[in-house]
């Protein structure tokens, strides 16, 4: 009973927040405007820039945010006990991740739907800019070298969800048409697409379709990898009303209603037990996994690793980038922000917390290992031995999805349907992330190239060497290049073949979850002079600030000069090209701090210069 106890009260939680603290925030401290009238209108271009309901905006939002980052981080965490990783997705999503989500949404809006990179040459100085759009470079790279990786191990583990993420995007593409074309409300067609996925995953591993999902799984990584970065490609360089809204909208129905269908799994499994064994009798409801554990084999220290490691389920850096990236050249009216930004946050949130229970309760109702059906402590030990063990992709994954398919078989659901359906849901995830980085990847790779050889204009044909990455196509084939050059890199020690290649963005992944959670702490900082600048409160922005701040730095420098003996420092094993981003990364931190406790002082009330927005509040105040 305590995992439904601990579902209820999370959601209650998260509600509770929503209509106090979001609605604080959007009322006093941004001050949403009905009134105002949003880039999407103004700059609608037909493209990017396309006024959206706020449904769909959401359905796009969530979809892009949550990735697999929710899933993974976790269900790697909760080795440290499942209260430490439950407490810190809670308040960390209400607190912290939904606040930056929020701001940054809100804050891009009023800029013209620029992303946060580009704002901060106006609100702090150029070099700021430049030194943050760099950063942003180098995380979105190791995002899309690495997420068709992650797309390509979910397709081997689980080859039942490969027709299913694939049937999406032609539905997809005609839904988009025909609610741009012909108008037509929204509501009977998401419902009809609805159910032809749902047709796909529990009919999509039958017969030939069972053997085409076989032969793709069979497919290398660098081949996925490959078909995946020129998917991105297409994806990003459309129309967003053509595959990126009508895909990630109909993938929020399904996504949603799927985790509806985990916490009814979850309520009947409280009750009633899981699903039948082999004597008839139905396993108890418990969490397996310890309450807390300070020291589990070959982790690292818990702090400040927790915060590290569950990145997208309580703040996310990448978030940001999506907020001010693409949601705010969408967003129809201001006061909108809200559902989208904090709610958005405050949703994914919950999606993290059922994955804490379906790790550390789910999988005690029933593990496949070893000819034998593991139950309770068991199950959980035989996933969660060592860090080392449980810290692979397939092991996380597996550990969510083999949680939450036992809640989806307390309802009578077959194993293979359930499976099926939380691998589609894992890889949908890691889909949808996926394109979003790369039309985001291009916005910034076009605002660098702005930077360095000045912004083109129709007046004014910027051309050398950075001219043509200031064009959509352009920025987008560089932005998939760099992105496929990396992932070609084959593992340590290894030739270059085609079975080697594709896993190069594994080499810079240990780097993405400190740099992730830093850019959350700079995008904080950004937040906090737009606010400062206009004379409002920034005290509830601050502490989060600092702690995103202090909390990738300490992780840095730990991986970098400390390590342990079963995790050993990257200085120590020699690992040059780690150890120098890293190294740098922690740089260009210190000089935008320095550079911002500078200025702090000095810009209180006195607005930037070239201010793109009209500030709400003093409007009201002139009126």
């Amino acid at each position: 009973m305590i995992p439904l106890l601990i579902a209820f009260l999370a959601g209650v939680g998260f509600l509770v927040a929503y209509h106090t603290y979001g609605r604080w925030l959007g009322g006093k401290i941004f001050a949403l405007s009905a009134k105002t009238v949003c880039p999407s209108i103004r700059l609608e271009d037909g493209a990017d820039y396309v006024p959206t309901s706020r449904g769909i905006v959401f359905g796009h939002h969530f979809t892009s945010i949550a990735g697999t980052g929710p899933i993974v981080g976790p269900a790697i965490a909760i080795m440290w006990g499942w209260l430490p990783a439950l407490l810190w997705v809670v308040f960390g999503s209400i607190f912290i991740g939904a606040v930056h989500d929020f701001g940054a949404l809100v804050v891009s809006l009023r800029n013209n739907g620029q992303t946060v990179g580009d704002i901060a040459g106006r609100v702090l100085n150029r070099r700021v800019r430049l030194l943050f759009l760099l950063i942003l470079v180098m995380s979105l790279t190791i995002v899309l070298a690495i997420f068709g990786l992650v797309i390509a191990s979910v397709f081997r583990l689980y080859p039942a969800a490969i027709f299913p993420c694939i049937v999406q995007i032609p539905l997809a593409i005609g839904i988009g048409l025909l609610l741009h074309r012909k108008g037509a409300n929204i509501l009977i067609p998401s419902l009809v697409v609805l159910a032809l996925m749902y047709v796909s995953v529990f009919f999509g591993d039958r017969g030939f379709l069972g053997s085409f999902n076989q032969t793709l799984a069979g497919w290398s990584s660098w081949t996925w990898v490959a078909v995946l970065l020129f998917y991105s490609y297409v994806a990003s360089v459309l129309p967003v009303w053509t595959l990126l809204q009508p895909r990630d909208y109909i993938n929020s129905l399904q996504l949603i209603s799927a985790l509806g269908l985990i916490v009814l799994g979850l309520i009947v499994a409280a009750f009633l037990g899981g699903a039948p064994l082999p004597d008839g009798m139905r396993p108890t409801l418990e969490m397996a996994a310890p309450m807390v554990d300070f020291s589990p084999k070959g982790a690292p220290l818990i702090f400040p690793f927790l915060f590290i490691t569950i990145a997208c389920g309580a703040i996310s850096g990448f978030h940001c980038l999506v907020s001010s990236g693409t949601s705010s050249k969408q967003l129809m009216h201001e006061p909108d922000a809200r559902f989208v930004g904090y709610g958005g946050m405050l949703t994914e949130g919950f999606l993290a917390t059922l994955v804490i229970l379906a790790c550390g309760a789910g999988l005690g109702l029933g593990l496949a290992a070893e000819g034998q059906t593991l139950l309770g402590s068991d199950a959980w030990d035989n996933r969660y031995g060592s860090w080392g063990a449980a810290g692979s992709l397939g092991a996380k994954v597996s550990a969510f999805v083999f949680g939450s398919a036992n809640f989806l078989q307390a309802l009578g659901l077959s194993s293979a349907a359930s499976i099926a359906l939380m691998g589609v849901l894992v890889a949908s995830f890691a889909g949808t992330t996926l394109d979003t980085a790369c039309r985001l990847q291009r916005y910034v790779v076009q605002e660098l190239a702005a930077t360095l050889g000045g912004k083109a204009t129709e007046e004014r044909v910027v051309r050398g060497p950075f001219g043509w990455l200031q064009n959509k196509h352009g920025a987008t084939i560089f932005a998939v290049l760099i992105a496929a050059a990396l992932a070609a890199v084959p593992p340590a020690g290894k030739a270059w073949t085609i079975a080697n290649a594709g896993t190069g963005g594994l080499l810079l992944w240990p780097l993405f979850g400190a740099t992730n959670q830093l850019l959350a702490g700079l995008a904080f900082l950004v937040i906090a002079f737009y606010l400062w600048r206009r004379d409002r409160p920034v005290w509830f922005i601050i502490l989060p600030m600092i702690f995103m701040m202090i909390m990738p730095f300490w992780a840095m420098i730990w991986q970098l000069f400390i390590g342990a003996p079963d995790n050993p420092s990257w200085v120590s094993q020699g690992k040059i090209l780690l150890s120098a981003i890293g190294f740098s990364t922690i740089l260009l931190e210190l000089w935008m701090v320095v550079e911002a406790v500078r200025m702090f002082p000095k810009v209180k009330g006195v607005i930037e210069e070239n201010a793109l927005d009209l500030d709400p509040a003093a409007d009201s105040a002139k009126a």
